[in-house]
């Protein structure tokens, strides 16, 4: 393969990045996958990881040196600000990897991955992508883009801008819970064998001292989520009741986005994405779907059927023009993928 790839699609998310070389008829070269774009990690470490993750695609493809592609379609967490994008964006542009850059909050990549096609718009002429977009994976997050382009969001810093939940919140909630039933300070759950069992120790006052000792990354919490979400359908009263708040959460995020937009009137796109939401649990996803419709029944809410590495690589694609034909070809190479 010598010619160069017109997308390099990045979605750098908390816990995983996953990267994509696209060719211009929306075909994915190759895709490959390593640690995540975290909070702690500087901006120079966070280029490294990608450096060696396009290295690796590059070899793949059989391509050398620079550029890896003609575009780069970056999506990454903890890109909550118009500076920290920029200052990334700035940053990949200074390492050659393409002729052109742009960087979005990882938030984007799961709108538009949810977006088939064009949507109406409502006050004027032609069709745009416009929607409201809840990523709930390790944490949370929630972005809306109205008919006329404008957009809103937030901070999404974690506790310190008013957030709860994903993995980290259920799974940090779910060890309170847990210890409170063991120590008898609250009502019995599941959730102390769940926790306990999860971590291979005896007593859930083991994974606190673990934690507290550090020999159990405080992390790793985020693991629980799948059980809280299990235990939840099962009728445990405090699974249940934790999945029906991350719900609320969902919900106060996408309404109030909406509001802000003035769409809670229209046939709103709403799409669901993250590891949490696209693990179509059924309480949460009833939950979240019930609570949007009562206030927006006109809502469409969906939960994304292709990876938000693909949302970054039709944001790509829509950079340079591309027409539907190559998001088809696109999206029907990553539904194969899904049914393999």
């Amino acid at each position: 393969m010598s010619a160069v790839p017109a997308v390099l699609a990045i979605d750098g998310g908390n816990s995983k990045s996953d990267l994509a070389l696209v060719s211009g008829d929306g075909t994915p070269l190759v895709t490959v996958r390593g640690p995540g774009m975290a909070s702690r990690l500087s901006l120079e470490e966070k280029l490294g990881v990608l450096g060696t993750l396009i290295g690796q695609a590059q070899r793949q493809a059989g391509l050398q040196g620079s550029p890896a592609a003609r575009h780069i379609s970056a999506c990454v967490a903890n890109a909550d600000l118009p500076e920290e994008e920029a200052e990334m964006a700035a940053a990949l542009r200074a390492r050659g990897w393409s002729g052109t850059t742009e960087v979005f909050n990882d938030t984007f990549a799961v709108l538009r991955a949810g977006l088939d096609a064009p949507s109406p718009a409502p006050d004027g002429p032609g069709q745009r992508h416009w929607g409201v977009a809840v990523t709930c994976g390790a944490g949370i997050n929630c972005v809306g883009v109205a008919p006329d382009g404008r957009k809103t969001g937030y901070l999404s810093f974690g506790w310190i801008s008013g957030d709860w939940g994903g993995g980290s919140g259920l799974g940090r909630s779910a060890l309170w819970w847990a210890i409170r039933a063991e120590d008898g300070r609250g009502p019995d759950t599941e959730l102390r064998g769940a926790v306990a069992a999860h971590f291979g120790v005896p007593t859930v006052e083991d994974v606190a001292i673990g934690i507290h000792l550090g020999t159990i990354a405080e992390d790793a919490l985020l693991e629980l989520a799948p059980a809280v979400l299990a235990l939840g359908n099962r009728g445990d009263a405090v699974a249940a009741g934790l999945v029906r708040r991350q719900a609320e959460e969902i919900c106060a995020m996408a309404l109030t986005v909406m509001r802000r937009l003035s769409l809670t009137g229209l046939a709103t796109p709403v799409v669901l994405g993250g590891s949490v939401l696209a693990a179509r649990d059924p309480l949460l996803t009833a939950e979240v779907t019930g609570g949007i419709k009562a206030v927006a029944p006109q809502a469409a809410v969906r939960i994304t059927g292709v990876p938000p590495v693909a949302g970054a690589a039709l944001l790509g694609l829509d950079h340079l023009g591309a027409g539907p034909e190559a998001e088809r070809r696109l999206r029907a190479s990553y539904a194969e993928r899904t049914r393999l």
